[in-house]
């Protein structure tokens, strides 16, 4: 789910990511460009055209949604209640799991942030300690890849994927 992103080159980003590691559908919410945009076309390189999506204006009411509907949602931030994503070796996760980002400069909306049954941070060094978005959540996308033993579509060829 990515909530009131600003930068269309980050959606476009974080499709060609969901695309690669078979995340979907993505949510989009509030002000976050749409596939349209030139923007999230010129960085998701054709991945807006194959990958499910769909958008609402109200994150925190599709949040709810995906909750009664059994979802664990799992927000990106660096709030202080969040853990560190390694932490997430700890957690069964059992059920189908929707990955929420937020704004790159607020990140998510607090709002949302109480709807999520965990938040987890990067644990990373350096002076800034933050990512961008896109980069985020292609961490946490693959790491949950990781942890599920997920494996990438079979119908893909890995030895032409690597090229």
């Amino acid at each position: 789910m990515l909530d009131n992103l600003r930068s269309a080159y980050n959606v476009g980003s974080i499709f060609r990511i969901a695309d690669a590691c078979g995340v979907s559908p993505l949510y989009l919410g509030g002000i976050t460009p749409l596939p349209t945009h030139p923007g999230v076309k010129k960085t998701a390189l054709g991945a807006e055209e194959t990958l499910p999506w769909s958008y609402t204006p109200n994150s925190v009411k599709l949040a709810q949604t995906l909750k009664h509907e059994g979802y664990f949602l799992l927000g990106v931030e660096t709030a202080g209640n969040a853990r560190s994503l390694f932490d997430l070796e700890k957690i069964s996760l059992s059920q189908p799991v929707t990955i929420v980002v937020g704004n790159e400069i607020a990140g998510i909306d607090p709002g949302l942030q109480h709807l999520c049954d965990t938040l987890v941070w990067i644990p990373m060094r350096g002076y800034k300690r933050s990512l961008n978005v896109a980069v985020a959540f292609g961490i946490v996308a693959y790491f949950l890849r990781y942890l599920t033993r997920g494996t990438l579509p079979e119908d893909i060829d890995e030895g032409s994927a690597r090229g």
